[in-house]
């Protein structure tokens, strides 16, 4: 992955005054400060923990030491990159002996294969468009 993303470290929030910039764990949404760590979508992935559930995280945005969050380099479309981090068998690079883990130099070796930058917004838009078919569909389910 490492040819398509940086991969940065989350840090600690805590001298962070309150504010409106999410601060997201591996959890997901914590609670919001006025500072930020990246101005560029990402995506999560638990550093600790829920290491197998990636996250679409909108800039701007804070994490905390427990998540990293990998940032498209070049033309990269972080959507397309947060589909590919679904397909990915996370656990299957855990480094742990007890609570799942990764490394940033694990996560940068993990091989895959994309396509060139200006499909990969056709493909994340196709994808996203499946997803609220689905949940259209999942709603109607519901109700019924």
């Amino acid at each position: 992955m490492g040819e398509i993303v940086e991969i940065n470290s989350g840090r600690d929030y805590k001298k962070l005054g309150r504010g409106k910039i999410p601060v997201f764990g591996t959890g997901g949404y914590m609670l919001s400060v006025n500072g930020k760590l990246s101005d560029r979508d990402s995506v999560g992935i638990g550093r600790k923990g829920s290491i197998d559930k990636p996250q679409f995280l909108s800039a701007p945005f804070w994490t905390v030491d427990t998540l990293f969050f990998m940032t498209p380099k070049n033309k990269n479309d972080a959507k397309f990159i947060f589909d590919l981090s679904q397909l990915i068998q996370w656990k299957k690079y855990d480094e742990s002996t007890g609570v799942p883990s990764l490394s940033k130099s694990t996560i940068s070796n993990i091989p895959i294969t994309v396509t060139k930058e200006d499909e990969q917004n056709k493909v994340s838009t196709l994808f996203e468009l499946v997803d609220k078919i689905i949940a259209a569909n999942q709603r109607k389910v519901e109700k019924l």
